[in-house]
Order: C-alpha cells, then structure tokens, then sequence
C-alpha cells in the first residue's frame, strides 16, 4: 500500500467512511483525535499541535505530512 493508499485508509477508518466517498471536512470535535492516531500510527510520526488543529480537510493533511517528508506516493 503506498503513502496515498494509507493516507486514505486512515480517513476511512478515523471518520467511518466507505471507498468512493468524498473526503470533505469533518467535525473536529468527534473524529479529529480518532484521525489524528490513525494517521500517526500509519505513517510512524507524531504530528505537533499546530498541525493537528491546522487539519481541516484530506487536502491540507497531504499538505501536513508533506511538512513531514512522507512520501505519498510510494
């Protein structure tokens, strides 16, 4: 599974969503520490706060573990 696969799979299993699905923002206060863990736990890192609360959409996580020298696409 490469970097994007896992990235989507993390959102899938955090927000308890279906493949196919649109990935829009989610409600911060009910699934975004559920995400977080799943994407710490995906990619091996620990993201710092302001990252976490900068978080707000599948697009600005890519964005995020770009910071984090994670590679998407492998």
């Amino acid at each position: 599974m490469n970097g994007l696969d896992r990235l989507k799979h993390a959102f899938m299993e955090a927000l308890g969503i279906t493949p196919g699905s649109d990935f829009e923002p989610w409600n911060m206060r009910k699934r975004s520490m559920s995400l977080v863990a799943e994407i710490e736990n995906a990619f091996d890192i620990m993201l710092a706060a302001v990252d976490v609360i900068d978080m707000s959409s599948f697009h600005k996580a890519k964005e995020i573990l770009a910071k984090y020298e994670v590679s998407l696409d492998s």
